[in-house]
């Protein structure tokens, strides 16, 4: 994400769409080429969508950063993830803004979730991620790793945290724009 930041000076957005709106492809293949996957990158068709007859033949590569861990991946599906971005106003992809690091997280980048291991598993290609609303309850996070639940943070930390985080704190990482601090 720092990377893709760096060179197109603005996060990807959660979702690429079509001329006429239509939702195509995830972050998950923008981001291709910084996590060592040029050469996948350049296999997809960018203006089809993921299960288009040609992109969806390229679910099957899905890269490791994507798989669940081995002893996970059984309780999956093939080919999906549960490695999620969290959309909504205030997030850090909220829609239809260009957001960037770190001028647009005033709440801090330690204190702001990017990317989240986990929430309902989805085909790694599909444009697909988890809707942020303040005013409803937040999904099942905890689905696979039980305990655990694997956060990186805008500034590029990973960390690990139990059911007993609270719902107040896991809801002030999600926005970057809420003046909260994760604890």
């Amino acid at each position: 994400m720092h990377n893709y930041n760096d060179v197109h000076r603005r996060l990807p957005p959660a979702v690429v769409y079509g001329d006429n709106g239509t939702p195509l492809l995830s972050w998950r293949v923008l981001i291709l080429p910084f996590v060592e996957q040029k050469e996948l990158y350049d296999e997809f068709k960018l203006d089809e969508s993921w299960d288009s007859p040609h992109n969806i033949l390229l679910l099957s590569k899905i890269p490791e950063v994507y798989k669940p861990p081995a002893r996970r991946a059984r309780t999956m599906p093939p080919h999906h993830t549960v490695v999620h971005v969290f959309i909504g106003e205030g997030t850090a992809f909220e829609e239809g803004r260009a957001i960037r690091l770190t001028s647009d997280f005033p709440d801090g980048t330690s204190n702001t979730i990017l990317v989240v291991e986990g929430g309902p598993p989805v085909p790694w290609t599909k444009p697909e991620e988890i809707p942020f609303d303040p005013a409803l309850p937040l999904p099942n996070l905890f689905n696979l790793f039980g305990d655990t639940l694997r956060i990186a943070f805008a500034d590029g930390s990973v960390r690990r945290f139990g059911p007993e985080i609270s719902e107040q704190t896991l809801r002030g990482a999600i926005t970057r724009t809420g003046h909260e601090i994760a604890r």
